[in-house]
């Protein structure tokens, strides 16, 4: 009904046609959104283990342990979700030519990022920044630009890709 209508008033009104191919403006795609949730969904995952194990009342900890199971999840489908998008509108024949694991990569960062949301496994949060990383570096590769890794300055202080600009 919405497409009729608008059809009814280009009839009317001179619409013109445009086209896009991406979500956003091309070329301005950057990985480290992802990299930062991944680091924190890593983070919330030692509050957690922290809170457990704390002298808190009980009430305290159950209140802290679910703010941190909603942020965990919602990080970790950020993740998923800005791996995704860089994935889908940017990876083309060319990119996935130079770099052929990056389909496996990014399936498994989506089963790593689900993994991270139902559990608390600081393993799987650590594999999750590693292959994020990985991510990054690819993605930098592909505009030859050069990264280089660095322990990220704040908890929990895993070792992170930065491109060199």
């Amino acid at each position: 009904m919405l497409h009729s209508l608008i059809r009814g008033l280009e009839n009317i009104v001179d619409i013109p046609d445009t086209d896009a191919h991406c979500d956003i403006p091309c070329k301005i795609y950057d990985p480290s959104s992802s990299q930062i949730a991944a680091l924190s969904v890593a983070r919330i995952m030692d509050i957690i283990k922290e809170t457990s194990e704390s002298d808190k009342s009980d009430v305290e900890i159950q209140n802290t342990i679910a703010r941190c199971v909603v942020r965990k999840e919602e990080e970790a489908e950020k993740v998923k979700h800005e791996v995704r998008i860089i994935w889908g509108d940017y990876c083309k024949a060319p990119q996935k030519e130079a770099f052929p694991e990056i389909d496996d990569l990014v399936h498994g960062i989506m089963l790593k990022g689900s993994a991270c949301k139902q559990g608390v496994s600081k393993k799987d949060a650590e594999d999750l920044v590693d292959m994020v990383n990985r991510f990054a570096e690819i993605f930098w590769a592909t505009k030859d630009i050069k990264t280089k890794r660095q322990t990220c300055p704040y908890p929990p202080s895993l070792e992170t890709v930065y491109p060199v600009l």
